[in-house]
């Protein structure tokens, strides 16, 4: 980390050199750039722009923002690096045109609208949730925000794209840094989609998966696998992995799933991978893992306390605590390494 920016102040027996408060108030409030750019993706800033550059009153004339608010908040936007402006138009950067236009299919802004309307204000509740380490979601008002989910065919198809796209990057990881050449099967346990073994599936011709998850997800999981014509390839298992057992495969994967659950509840999802595989098969696991110094991933960290608001005892973990998991399950190798950002894998051999 950068050593603070310093400053010189006189006080009492002399002038003297003190840290600057910068870093304290670009944290405190960095909730204002965060809003700016969550109320952007729910305007529709960003799709709006992919049609052509526009001035902050044509902008504002189409998407009804008020004339006080125009420049401020777009100008705000480019400061923040969210938007170019060129001659008094405004336009999307590279990075906001492909991830947040919402007729492109790379569109990640699916998860930015869940987290504007549910995430946000929980968060506003954080310090009740380290007071009482309870859930600070919908539960509290007798809600259960993942049980209506599964059951809107259209808010399900379009958060488990939003999961695509958050994945997107680490799946490639994946598929370029594991070892597959060994193995002729794979099992991605909750597979949303399926982009891991789409992914998967295009590096490696000779791979055959399976995706298991809830029967809800089997529509928009055969939609997207059919899609990319890889339908002979990869299929599709119902199933409850709590109730339910694990199909065979000689790889398994775990992404984004063992942090939703209590400690014993990893374990048995770790144990129950354990049972679906062959002697020298594998299982990975894959999220942000926290650093085993606890002091660099801040956002696997900040995604622990995020399961705090959302869960029931869910929680982030090290590498070493997965590690440590693997073992005593009987797992004989593992290792960790870093993917992309602040995803990392943990791999199991068994």
């Amino acid at each position: 980390m950068a050593a603070p920016e310093q400053i010189a102040v006189d006080i009492a027996g002399g002038r003297q050199t003190l840290p600057a408060p910068e870093r304290i108030l670009e944290l405190g409030l960095a909730f204002w750039g965060s809003k700016a750019l969550l109320s952007a993706v729910e305007l529709g800033v960003f799709t709006e722009l992919a049609k052509g550059a526009l001035t902050a009153d044509e902008l504002g004339e189409r998407l009804g923002l008020h004339p006080r608010s125009r420049r401020d908040f777009l100008d705000a936007l480019v400061a923040l690096k969210m938007l170019d402006r060129d001659d008094g138009r405004y336009l999307n950067t590279v990075e906001t045109d492909l991830f947040l236009d919402r007729r492109k299919p790379s569109y990640l802004g699916g998860l930015l609208e869940m987290a504007n309307a549910r995430l946000y204000p929980f968060w506003g509740r954080l310090t009740e949730a380290v007071r009482t380490g309870t859930p600070q979601n919908e539960v509290r008002t007798g809600g259960n925000f993942f049980a209506a989910l599964y059951d809107d065919p259209e808010r399900l198809r379009q958060f488990l794209h939003a999961m695509t796209g958050l994945s997107r990057g680490a799946s490639i990881a994946i598929a370029e840094r594991f070892p597959f050449a060994g193995h002729g099967s794979v099992l991605d346990v909750g597979c949303a989609e399926g982009d891991l073994l789409v992914q998967l599936a295009l590096a490696h011709p000779h791979l055959r998966g399976t995706g298991f998850d809830l029967p809800a997800v089997r529509g928009p999981y055969e939609d997207y696998v059919h899609s990319l014509g890889l339908e002979e390839r990869l299929d599709f298992c119902a199933g409850d992995f709590f109730h339910d057992e694990l199909p065979k495969a000689d790889v398994v994967l775990l992404g984004h799933i063992l942090h939703d659950w209590s400690l014993d509840e990893k374990k048995q999802l770790l144990r129950k991978a354990y049972d679906a595989l062959p002697s020298g098969g594998a299982v990975i696991v894959f999220e942000a893992i926290i650093d085993d110094d606890r002091r660099e991933n801040a956002f696997g960290l900040l995604m622990s306390l995020n399961m705090l608001i959302e869960t029931p005892e869910g929680f982030d973990y090290t590498g070493a605590d997965c590690q440590e998991w693997m073992r005593e399950i009987g797992f004989t190798e593992t290792r960790v390494e870093h993917l992309l950002g602040p995803d990392l894998m943990v791999v199991g051999i068994k």
